[in-house]
């Protein structure tokens, strides 16, 4: 509800139907302006997924955009975490001319979140294609392992320890970053993001979360088992990263392409939602072990 709020703030739209419970929505957007915008969840709900929900419209602004969102989860389960969209998401953006920067002024985990988030967009004349075509090599395998008032059981040491050696085991070394943040005294928690980057540019992340009753090793296991499946099947944009793009392949000018090892439900809907609203096609065609998806007008 309250990304659509957002929304709704950043493009002067006439909505119906935003209360919790509603089972139909109205938005009719105006002239997208820039501007400093805040807005407040009140839930440990996903700042992330508000995010995603926004940067889209930032891109047509008329001025640079920033967003202060607080009160929200940042790292929390079915969304990707905070770091994911600084370290993956937003780069590749850069690449398709949309230029964002994120500062987490708190970290936000369940149940009470209060996770604080600044976003600044810079908006696009045009968005371009990009092409990701080919997986190459592996340049550097990187990681952030996140805790939250947890320093004293060295839980992010932890989390970055078993993700090391489950990928040392299989021959690969990774550099993990280690934060003992404390920026959030409320909410006690912790997450961490592993990210293989390629000779050829594809940017391949994996993340993972702490929760009651899960080791601090079985985050760490979790995400480097994640990243190990991908990078594995030499895909050119993880199966998170596959459905995110499809709005901004959509909208940008040129045929874009990206490899990825599995179909999402959340991929094919966006592609057809972007097809149906944008009138653009896409093209969907299994290549060895991997989907080649592509806009093809």
């Amino acid at each position: 509800m309250e990304a659509v709020l957002t929304a709704a703030r950043l493009c002067d739209a006439e909505v119906q139907g935003v209360t919790l419970g509603s089972r139909e929505l109205w938005f009719r957007p105006g002239e997208i302006r820039g501007g400093r915008i805040a807005s407040e969840i009140g839930t440990a709900g996903s700042i992330p997924l508000l995010l995603t929900t926004i940067l889209p419209i930032c891109a047509y602004a008329d001025n640079p955009v920033e967003l202060i969102v607080s009160r929200g989860g940042t790292d929390v389960s079915h969304a990707p975490t905070i770091n994911y969209l600084r370290c993956v998401l937003l780069p590749i953006l850069g690449r398709m001319n949309l230029h964002a920067a994120i500062n987490v002024r708190k970290y936000g985990y369940y149940p009470k979140g209060n996770g604080e988030v600044v976003t600044t967009i810079e908006p696009a004349e045009q968005l371009k294609a990009i092409e990701l075509r080919d997986f190459g090599g592996i340049k550097t395998l990187t990681g952030i392992s996140v805790c939250t008032f947890l320093a004293e059981r060295k839980v992010a040491e932890r989390q970055a320890d078993a993700a090391k050696s489950f990928l040392g085991q299989r021959g690969y070394e990774a550099k993990i970053q280690i934060v003992n943040d404390e920026s959030n005294p409320l909410q006690k928690g912790s997450s961490l993001l592993l990210l293989a980057e390629t000779d050829t540019g594809a940017l391949i992340g994996a993340d993972a979360i702490g929760e009651i009753k899960k080791s601090s090793e079985k985050v760490g296991e979790e995400a480097a088992r994640k990243l190990h499946e991908e990078i594995t099947a030499k895909p050119t944009v993880d199966i998170h990263m596959a459905d995110l793009l499809i709005p901004y392949m959509a909208l940008a000018e040129g045929k874009s392409t990206f490899l990825t090892r599995t179909l999402s439900e959340h991929l094919e809907t966006n592609v057809w939602l972007a097809e149906e609203i944008l009138k653009v096609r896409f093209n969907i065609e299994r290549t060895n072990r991997l989907f080649k998806v592509r806009r093809t007008s």
